[in-house]
């Protein structure tokens, strides 16, 4: 099943819960400049408003094309209105398209229906940090050419963690990252994560990447 994942910068009416239409899946996600990116499972849409609390829609659009893991996404630019001027500058921002708020569920996914962005591989299909390896496509992370067994959550967690090495994530960052957010979880499940995804690296030789920063998370080191 081909996935879009939905980054909204505003509380979108109508709900985010994920929407399923023939072989397509729209996942949505509220998210805001300064936060983690979430876990992108498809092909990265940003939905971007022109006034936000922080910085203008221009400048965020601007940092999207600048970010690794978004500068291929589509963006659409919400507009406050149907100005010529506007619209021009939302596109040298690095828009693609743009359309006319307020917006609620029903219009982001008329958009997306309506139109058909190539389907395109991922760029970094293959993510590498140092000796460790991450085939997205297999699933399957090595270190050297020695495969590492690991569970789902934990081969998300590794994932996530090597698309932004050395950031500090919390555990509430990271349950919500890889969309745990609806589901009755402890925090404390991550460090259970963690434990395991600790001992799979052990077992191969890599170490210990995986570093917990005393009161705030944990970090995965670059080499």
């Amino acid at each position: 099943m081909r996935q879009i994942d939905i980054l909204l910068t505003e509380t979108l009416p109508g709900g985010h819960d994920p929407f399923v239409h023939g072989d397509l899946k729209v996942q949505f996600h509220r998210w805001r400049w300064g936060s983690p990116i979430p876990l992108l499972d498809g092909q990265p849409w940003a939905f971007v408003d022109w006034v936000l609390p922080d910085m203008s829609g221009l400048e965020l659009c601007r940092r999207l094309r600048c970010d690794p893991v978004t500068e291929q996404a589509h963006v659409t630019m919400i507009l406050e209105e149907d100005e010529a001027e506007a619209k021009r500058r939302a596109l040298r921002a690095g828009a693609d398209d743009y359309i006319v708020g307020p917006v609620d569920r029903g219009t982001v996914l008329d958009r997306v229906l309506s139109v058909q962005i190539p389907e395109r591989e991922a760029p970094g299909r293959t993510l590498q940090l140092g000796n460790l390896t991450l085939d997205l496509a297999a699933l399957q992370a090595r270190w050297k050419d020695t495969p590492i067994a690991l569970m789902p959550n934990e081969l998300r967690l590794l994932r996530y963690l090597m698309e932004q090495p050395g950031k500090v994530f919390s555990r509430t960052q990271l349950i919500g990252a890889l969309g745990k957010n609806d589901q009755p979880i402890d925090e404390r499940t991550v460090d259970a994560w963690v434990s395991r995804l600790r001992r799979a690296l052990r077992e191969v030789g890599a170490g210990y990447p995986l570093r917990t920063v005393r009161s705030l998370g944990y970090v995965l080191d670059k080499p």
